[in-house]
């Protein structure tokens, strides 16, 4: 089934929520493979293949091991692969992401607060909620990966 090109149908919308994820990734004091580690993350929780693809190859131009990005789903159990703060972020990513379970618990916040300053949390979180919304609409929209089929 097609479906709309959101991009095309409201650019007043593509735009805004373009605006957003400029700021994240340009306005902030947040490291950018953090930035693309918690795009990846969110995208990978809302199961969105086009921002999948996306971010990991973002990582991987940022320097990233593959063997980390590999384990990225399970980072509490290879949590070692990743800093203090990359864990607090993916552990906040993932609060945010799945508020409805979740209700961004005083435990979690606190436990954020403490890897991050009060701006950079505050730009964290925006980072989790400008992917959460890219993600749904390349989900609902049905955004293709770049990845190609590979040869025979």
């Amino acid at each position: 089934m097609n479906r709309a090109n959101w991009f095309v149908v409201s650019p007043e919308g593509a735009k805004a929520v373009g605006q957003l994820h400029h700021f994240v990734t340009t306005g902030t004091s947040l490291p950018s493979k953090l930035i693309h580690l918690v795009f990846l993350r969110v995208s990978q929780l809302n199961g969105c293949a086009h921002c999948i693809d996306i971010h990991t190859r973002d990582l991987l131009k940022e320097g990233m091991p593959f063997d980390t990005i590999t384990l990225l789903p399970v980072w509490h159990e290879a949590a070692y692969l990743f800093s203090e703060q990359e864990r607090a972020a993916l552990a906040w990513a993932e609060e945010v992401t799945l508020v409805s379970d979740t209700h961004a618990s005083d435990e979690a916040y606190q436990a954020v607060a403490a890897a991050f300053s009060e701006k950079d949390l505050v730009d964290l979180t925006l980072t989790i909620a400008a992917m959460n919304a890219i993600n749904r609409l390349g989900v609902s929209f049905r955004l293709k990966p770049r990845a190609k089929p590979a040869t025979e």
